[in-house]
């Protein structure tokens, strides 16, 4: 069922090689969950190193001999488990042992690929994936350049592969250091034509500034590469001004906090901020303790341009057909404003402006034909 909803394309030249060839979905459309599925997605907010298959990390334990002796074991340790603590300390220390796998550099291209393949099983028709040179690199001591490459390069093939169009956004960590953060800039500076689009700031947001950034993200914008900035998740309001007003942060990374001040809601709308709200990992990290109460409708009333995320589907144990079944029927968004929030994603994507209107348009026909056979 699902290698049916793949799109059979082959990615050669950015849109105008994708354009033309997405495949209406089948006649009959099923319900619930397999509804969510035929639909087409987009997805802007995701991140590699959140992203890795359970058994393919238990592949990886027992090659290089970690310490973990089984399944059960791993699990808790790389995913969000119901019985503990929902809080962003147990969220973020997943990471610290995600970051045990990048043992080789065929690693890092097996799961990127697999990352790009579970988009395409998912019915994802676009995807930015962001990862973060500095992680996939420490745990081997590899040359930041040559792990770039190595996404770059299982991208580009799994895009082809599995028929799903992906760009990269490099992402930078606050806890990290200047000059680290200056080198992965420079990395992505230099691949801009090779499928990197933007930078990302992300990390703790809670314990650690923005600002010694600022003057970065300022030259990656001049040169080209857009800006997305995580703020308003962990951290209040203030950052989601500072990252649109200081960083010209074109996207927000969650953002849910810019509920809090009446004022920067009003900037943000403005400004027309895009969101990239991840509803289940808002409620994993704790910024939200009740996945009912998810400020995304009172958001979408203010007029804010929301779109919707996994944000780390494995860690998160979700997909994005998840996400769009949990907007609709835990948080009661009607299919029609769904429709609406994949088209805001194409229409936010960091691609060319004539490339999102083309993108957005293939979608909107297929969306309407899948909406208009569950009538």
């Amino acid at each position: 069922m699902l290698e049916k909803l793949v799109y059979q394309v082959q990615l050669k030249n950015l849109f105008e090689d994708y354009e033309g060839k997405f495949p209406m979905m089948e006649s009959s459309v099923p319900t619930a969950a397999d509804f969510y599925k035929s639909l087409p997605k987009v997805e802007l907010h995701r991140h590699l190193e959140g992203s890795l298959r359970v058994p393919t990390m238990m592949e990886i334990v027992r090659a290089h001999d970690l310490d973990v002796k089984n399944t059960g074991y791993l699990r808790p340790l790389v995913q969000v488990d119901h019985e503990e603590p929902y809080t962003f300390e147990n969220f973020l220390s997943k990471f610290g042992t995600l970051r045990l796998f990048y043992k080789s550099p065929d690693i890092i291209k097996r799961i990127t690929r697999e990352a790009v393949e579970d988009a395409a099983l998912d019915n994802i028709r676009y995807l930015e994936l962001r990862f973060t040179p500095v992680a996939l690199s420490r745990a081997e001591g590899f040359p930041m350049a040559q792990v770039v490459d190595w996404v770059i390069e299982s991208v580009r093939e799994a895009s082809a592969k599995y028929g799903v169009f992906v760009r990269l956004i490099a992402s930078i960590n606050r806890h990290e250091s200047i000059a680290q953060a200056q080198k992965v800039l420079e990395i992505a500076l230099e691949r801009k034509d090779k499928g990197i689009v933007g930078v990302d700031l992300a990390g703790n947001e809670a314990e650690f500034s923005a600002e010694p950034f600022q003057e970065l993200f300022s030259i990656a914008r001049k040169q080209g590469l857009r800006i997305t900035i995580h703020a308003g998740e962990w951290g209040g309001a203030e950052n989601v001004r500072q990252a649109i007003e200081y960083f010209g942060a074109e996207r927000i990374g969650h953002g849910i906090r810019v509920m809090e001040d009446p004022a920067t809601v009003a900037l943000a709308r403005e400004r027309g901020t895009v969101f990239e709200v991840c509803v289940t990992s808002n409620h994993h990290s704790g910024v939200v303790e009740h996945l009912s109460d998810h400020p995304i409708k009172q958001m979408l009333r203010e007029g804010l341009n929301v779109t919707i995320n996994t944000d780390d589907p494995s860690i998160s144990r979700i997909d994005l057909s998840m996400e769009y079944q949990t907007v609709t029927e835990v948080l009661d968004l009607p299919n029609e404003l769904l429709k609406e929030r994949v088209l805001a994603a194409a229409r936010a994507s960091f691609l060319s402006p004539d490339i999102c209107r083309r993108l957005a348009a293939k979608i909107s026909d297929e969306f309407n034909e899948l909406l208009s056979q569950g009538n």
